[in-house]
């Protein structure tokens, strides 16, 4: 029996592989965690300027999510890298920080926290539909000229929704359009905005040109 040991595999250097344009998406994704992170502290405080701390992180992700990709075409360093590597952090900084923002502002009933999964899993599916559509969506020039449903960046109105009325004091309890209760559990019917976007985003009859 031959017990040589098989080859080593090469190994992809993870460093050589990094262009400029992916350390903002990587500042993207450190948005997104730590809008994660300042709505799991309000949870604890209760403190509104926190909420808004967590929310102010949402247009900071956008603005990094920007230039990633303008500094990517200036430079000319796009790669299927970049392209994993922006998707994974507009899932944190627009999917699941919003939806932990949600629940830190009161939407915490078992209703709720379905609707926000939901959100957060058709934001996933938009992603991943995108990077495996993107080569058949292109025109003539090998660029993508529109989206097929909303792009999850949208989320950041639900962040400046939900931070406006924080900052009015209506959160917790408070919140706009009370609480109903369906088959015993709660729901706040200011979550539907989350069931509205992420149905959006993953529709395929909408069409929205990619500036």
């Amino acid at each position: 029996m031959d017990a040589r040991p098989a080859p080593a595999p090469k190994h992809f250097s993870m460093l050589r592989a990094f262009h400029l344009a992916d350390a903002f998406t990587l500042l993207n994704a450190a948005c997104g965690v730590a809008a994660i992170g300042m709505a799991m502290r309000a949870l604890v405080t209760q403190r509104v300027d926190e909420l808004l701390i967590a929310a102010a992180f949402a247009p900071a992700a956008l603005v990094f999510d920007v230039l990633d990709g303008r500094v990517a075409r200036w430079r000319r360093t796009s790669s299927a890298l970049g392209r994993e590597l922006d998707s994974l952090a507009d899932v944190i900084s627009f999917g699941v920080a919003p939806a932990a923002l949600a629940y830190a502002c009161g939407m915490q009933g078992a209703w709720d926290a379905l609707v926000l999964v939901y959100f957060v899993c058709c934001g996933v599916s938009r992603l991943a539909r995108y990077n495996v559509t993107a080569e058949s969506m292109a025109g003539e020039t090998g660029k993508v000229t529109h989206f097929e449903g909303t792009p999850i960046p949208t989320s950041v109105l639900l962040t400046a929704i939900l931070a406006v009325f924080a900052w009015r004091g209506q959160s917790g309890a408070a919140l706009p359009g009370g609480v109903w209760t369906i088959a015993g559990a709660d729901l706040h019917p200011l979550v539907l905005l989350f069931a509205l976007s992420g149905t959006l985003m993953v529709s395929k009859t909408l069409r929205i040109p990619k500036l």
